[in-house]
């Protein structure tokens, strides 16, 4: 469960849907600033941060041109042109502080994904067995959104839609997309909503977009190429395991036992007595 509200922190809240993390400075724990991850992690966390500062902002400067109109509203019209005076200079400044805002969670989409290509190259250094000998013949040479599927994301997406219940949604107030499992609430384990987008497009994933993006969102199902995917990879990683386990273990027990001497004649030969 998502534990910030969009309407008071929306900065904080689309890391926590996106990354999975509740503090975003939690992206910088582990790694020193000059490391990739590091620097990635500090970016989205100040991202968030000035995201959140500038809603504030807003829904101040907001609150108070609705406060010098409320005398108008009522009725009250002796006050009318010292308040169209004041909303003569508060409006253009929402409008200034708006566009900031736009800005400002456009820098922090942009930040989370970078954040995630550089999980995605890490994952490089390190595929896993699913990736190479399951779904890594559904990928498509060129693409630039292979780190949406590297490691065992792809086939924890699958399973997850496999499980049931699980959505595709678009926030109605900032755009963002996000997913929720047959609880409402964030899959666990994460499943990450350009993971999804990328087997949609393969044709592994089937989005209904008879029903709404925004509620209830639009379910998500296997195809039957989808679903071929899926065994492949289920019965691929168990094949790979144990062929590794032979051969490593043919190796330590290849390297335990050393060459043994020939062995020596066990029946000996009397020597003749001469008469």
């Amino acid at each position: 469960m998502n534990p910030h509200d969009p309407a008071k922190r929306p900065g904080a809240h689309l890391v926590a849907e996106m990354l999975g993390v509740e503090d975003p400075w939690a992206l910088t724990s582990g790694h020193r600033p000059s490391e990739p991850l590091g620097r990635a992690g500090t970016a989205v966390a100040e991202a968030a941060r000035d995201l959140d500062e500038l809603h504030g902002q807003v829904a101040h400067a907001a609150q108070s041109a609705i406060g010098l109109l409320e005398p108008v509203g009522r009725g009250e019209l002796s006050g009318t042109r010292v308040s169209y005076a004041l909303l003569r200079t508060a409006v253009p400044q929402i409008g200034l502080l708006v566009a900031r805002q736009d800005a400002a969670y456009e820098q922090l989409t942009q930040s989370i994904s970078a954040y995630r290509h550089l999980l995605f190259d890490s994952d490089v250094a390190q595929p896993s067995k699913a990736s190479v000998h399951g779904l890594k013949k559904e990928q498509n040479p060129g693409r630039d959104d292979d780190w949406a599927i590297s490691g065992d994301r792809h086939l924890g997406a699958l399973e997850a839609v496999e499980a049931g219940g699980l959505r595709f949604h678009q926030s109605a107030v900032y755009g963002y997309i996000y997913l929720s499992d047959g609880r409402g609430q964030r899959p666990n384990p994460e499943v990450w909503p350009e993971t999804v987008q990328r087997l949609v497009a393969d044709g592994l994933l089937d989005q209904d977009t008879s029903e709404g993006l925004y509620r209830p969102g639009q379910l998500l199902s296997l195809t039957p190429q989808g679903e071929a995917a899926l065994r492949d990879a289920r019965t691929a990683t168990p094949r790979v395991s144990a062929a590794l386990s032979r051969s490593g273990t043919a190796a330590i027990s290849g390297a335990a036992v050393a060459p043994s001497a020939a062995p020596a004649t066990s029946a000996s030969t009397k020597p003749s007595r001469s008469r």
